[in-house]
């Protein structure tokens, strides 16, 4: 579900979901915000899973209810994981993307169609689902990262990325990143991602 006529790197809440279809079966978008939204992406998108993204004080400042929202995906069998990331937090997003990566994997493999959500779809999720295109989908960073937001348009945190997968592969110490180049950890051999893909299911 696109808005048409609007500045897609705006949030607008007025005008309901904006979300997109970003790989088979992963739906990319704005918060849920009534319990109509999760009606619609049960039987209009056939949602079976949503990873929500959000912090509790996300909830309050947009006057979401939450507990009305988690109540109807479970009356609608919906599976329902919340992995908060502090927005525009590039740490956080690195500590949690691999968590929230296997539970996505996982829902995938599983059959499951999953809608991925953090307030306006713009930052936490769209890295979310591009870490996981680059970490499953045989892609690497650059091209993951142009494929999304060519469908889209938003500007997630590339080095977020970038510095989970060093995290996953590299021995050195999480301060130790800032002193790589740019490209570094942007691209992985199969090796590599076969390795990530381990430890993933390892560690987290």
């Amino acid at each position: 579900m696109g808005w048409e006529n609007s500045n897609p790197y705006e949030y607008h809440p007025e005008r309901g979901l904006y979300y997109h279809e970003v790989a088979r079966n992963l739906i990319c978008g704005s918060q849920p915000q009534t319990r109509e939204d999760i009606k619609h992406l049960h039987y209009k998108e056939h949602v079976t899973n949503i990873i929500n993204l959000q912090e509790d004080k996300d909830f309050g400042y947009w006057g979401v209810d939450f507990h009305a929202y988690s109540s109807r995906a479970k009356e609608l069998g919906i599976f329902l994981d919340r992995r908060p990331i502090v927005d525009f937090d590039g740490e956080s997003l690195r500590r949690t993307l691999p968590a929230i990566v296997k539970t996505l994997e996982g829902a995938l493999s599983a059959g499951g169609r999953v809608y991925v959500h953090c307030t306006a779809g713009l930052g936490r999720a769209p890295a979310a689902c591009i870490a996981w295109m680059y970490w499953y989908g045989n892609r690497q960073l650059d091209e993951a990262y142009s494929e999304l937001t060519s469908i889209r348009p938003c500007g997630p945190r590339r080095d977020a990325i970038r510095a989970a997968t060093y995290d996953m592969l590299d021995s050195r110490g999480w301060q130790e990143f800032q002193s790589l180049p740019s490209d570094a950890w942007a691209s992985m051999s199969e090796d590599d991602r076969k390795r990530l893909q381990d430890q993933l299911w390892k560690q987290h």
